[in-house]
């Protein structure tokens, strides 16, 4: 019988890769029996009774039929056990264990076993003896914390779309039968823009029918940003019947000369300032200045594993930037090297453009430098 015991304890924004890595491992575990036992106690609960409960479990478990399970089972919480026994208390945003057989040989035993102390605080309680861990209250701590609803649009064409984390989304695309404006005058004209502007305004109300529909019951949703030419925009707005609901959370309007996905890219860019703390524009700003440091003080900042850990050894390095396709074990030993020379790191996705250049440059892995080291 083998047995490992791992921790992963996440404390800033910057390890949430680490607990992303772990969900998605234990999420692909199998037990060939009902062998894989998960722990999960919130923020504030009282350690010793949850010990207590899981030695009554492990008595409990002495009446499995089968050996090899309740071997396994019994095996699996006393590991726990011992690991709850070495916390006097427990962590400020609970903790997450899970042990178990996750040998794939019939008749063999490999436990080991995860103790979490997750980036969120743990809402739940649970103790469940399954062939599958319970990951789902990690999971939702990756979940995105806040939802932009997006809105671009004129009086020919609308697209909707939604800014979650730093992936930005088309949801809905909408043409319009407003004709271009009347070229002469007379009374015919004054006829013509009148039908014009009924029409226009029909396609508004379309607009805002189609808003509802997708953001009135949106979980998580933060605010609405709109983009379009003046006047159209305000006179949406104005004259589009948008629910109050969701007028009432319109926290950007921005003039942008694109209604398709492109203006969508152009409206979050374009509202960088009111939604300063959201992930793409963080993310943004840093290979910003990374990519300017590059440029024009280049003894500032380097790139590719060999030179970023040579400045991670002669702590030499301000800010640590990872791609999330970069290699895991790399990143192992350098996360550990910025941790020794007090440098802060940065996950940068690849779900944009910047964040693909940056990937595509660098072979995943750049630095900011405090001094030059050359």
């Amino acid at each position: 019988m083998a047995e490992e015991k791992q921790h992963t304890t996440q404390i800033t924004d910057k390890q949430k890769k680490d607990l992303e890595d772990l969900v998605v491992l234990l999420r692909s575990i199998r037990g060939r029996h009902t062998e894989l036992v998960s722990v999960l106690i919130p923020a504030e609960t009282n350690i010793y009774p949850v010990v207590r409960q899981l030695e009554a479990e492990a008595s409990t478990a002495d009446n499995i039929k089968s050996k090899q399970t309740r071997t396994a089972v019994i095996t699996a919480i006393e590991s726990i056990i011992r690991e709850l026994k070495g916390y006097k208390q427990t962590p400020k945003n609970g903790l997450a264990l899970y042990c178990g057989n996750i040998s794939e040989t019939e008749g063999k035993q490999d436990i080991k076993l995860w103790a979490i102390e997750p980036p969120k605080p743990l809402r739940v309680r649970t103790y469940r003896c399954d062939q599958v861990f319970v990951v789902e209250p990690l999971q939702e701590m990756l979940d995105v914390d806040e939802v932009y609803g997006l809105l671009v649009m004129d009086r020919k064409e609308a697209t909707i779309g939604v800014l979650e984390g730093k992936q930005i989304k088309v949801l809905r695309s909408m043409t319009s039968n407003v004709p271009g404006k009347y070229k002469t005058g007379g009374q015919s004209a004054a006829r013509f823009e009148r039908i014009r502007e009924s029409m226009a305004l029909e396609f508004f109300k379309r607009v805002s029918e189609n808003m509802k529909e997708i953001f009135f019951e949106m979980p998580k949703l933060k605010g609405i940003l709109v983009g379009g030419p003046i006047p159209t925009k305000e006179e949406y707005l104005r004259d589009g019947e948008l629910v109050t609901k969701l007028k009432d959370i319109v926290i950007a309007i921005k003039d942008i000369g694109y209604t398709d996905e492109h203006g969508l890219e152009l409206l979050v860019e374009a509202a960088q300032e009111d939604i300063a703390q959201q992930e793409i524009i963080k993310e943004k700003k840093i290979l910003e200045k990374f990519f300017e440091t590059l440029g024009r003080h280049r003894e500032k900042a380097c790139y590719g594993y060999e030179k970023v850990k040579i400045a991670l050894e002669r702590a030499a390095v301000d800010l640590l930037l990872v791609s999330k396709q970069f290699d895991k074990e790399k990143l192992a030993e350098l996360e550990a090297l910025a941790v020794q020379s007090g440098a802060e790191m940065a996950i940068i996705s690849t779900d944009n453009q910047d964040g693909d250049q940056f990937n595509n440059l660098t072979k995943g892995v750049g630095a900011l430098l405090r001094y030059a080291f050359e």
